[in-house]
């Protein structure tokens, strides 16, 4: 299927590995011209330039602190400086560190809203006056099966990735007119830097394998598998196309079936 994203140009935060590399590959691929963000510029640079390797077309590695409000004002003015428009946006952030309620204090939810929520809320604050001027946007916010299904390992980021939803969908609502779309993609269980660091505590708490406890994450999901970001990668690229115009406001989860509710 081609997706229509020759020369798009795409801006994709948290890209120099995980997650957000993968969406930075798979726009890339689909022919976007793809500003890749993290804070390490050396891990970026490689990042970029790897995928530039495997597709051939423009990756820019502009070194960002998505929780850094003026680093985000000074990467969408080098964007539009050079493009004048951003057609894509996928905002993205690393997760806050796992643990239950008792881990955690009032500042830690703090830490963690700022990480996922408000920097979320300040990229698209940033990138949306320029899609709305261009009449034209794509905004995908990455969350986590936890704004469906809270995870009790997983509290900060059961409360921190709420909120994005909320937002999403306001934007939805208020800036569909322009022809800006904003849905959410909720991932459950993919094969990351993140999922396998929580795969190795649970192999230590447990005393058991590596294996064993990889066994035992996928054990809870129907396909009897983790999912994979070439996966997760495929869900951003399609709702970062023309083809995605009539999708708005969706909180959407790939999660092979883990989420046992109804709605």
């Amino acid at each position: 299927m081609d997706l229509q994203l020759t020369g798009k140009v795409a801006v994709i935060t948290a890209a120099s590995k995980g997650l957000g590399k993968a969406v930075a590959l798979e726009l890339s691929k689909e022919g976007a011209v793809c500003y890749i963000c993290s804070r390490d510029s050396n891990i970026l640079q490689k990042a970029a330039d790897e995928i530039m390797s495997v597709t051939g077309n423009t990756v820019i590695a502009l070194p960002c602190d998505v929780t850094n409000p003026d680093d985000i004002t000074k990467c969408k003015d080098a964007i539009v400086k050079d493009y004048k428009t951003v057609d894509i946006l996928f905002t993205n952030a690393g997760g806050p560190p796992a643990g239950f309620i008792s881990d955690f204090s009032s500042e830690d939810y703090i830490r963690a809203i700022e990480l996922n929520l408000i920097s979320a809320i300040n990229l698209i604050y940033a990138f949306l006056p320029v899609m709305q001027k261009n009449q034209y946007g794509r905004i995908i916010a990455s969350t986590s099966i936890t704004v469906k299904q809270p995870l009790d390992n997983l509290v900060l980021s059961n409360v921190s990735r709420v909120g994005v939803v909320a937002f999403i969908k306001s934007i939805a609502n208020q800036y569909g007119k322009y022809n800006i779309t904003a849905n959410a993609v909720a991932p459950g269980y993919i094969l990351t830097d993140r999922l396998k660091s929580l795969i190795e505590l649970k192999a230590q708490q447990d005393n058991i394998t590596y294996e064993k406890a990889l066994a035992s994450f996928a054990s809870e999901i129907p396909l009897q598998r983790i999912g994979t970001p070439q996966e997760f990668a495929a869900l951003v690229a399609f709702l970062a196309s023309p083809k995605s115009g009539y999708i708005n406001g969706q909180t959407i989860l790939i999660d092979g079936g883990m989420y046992k509710g109804l709605f």
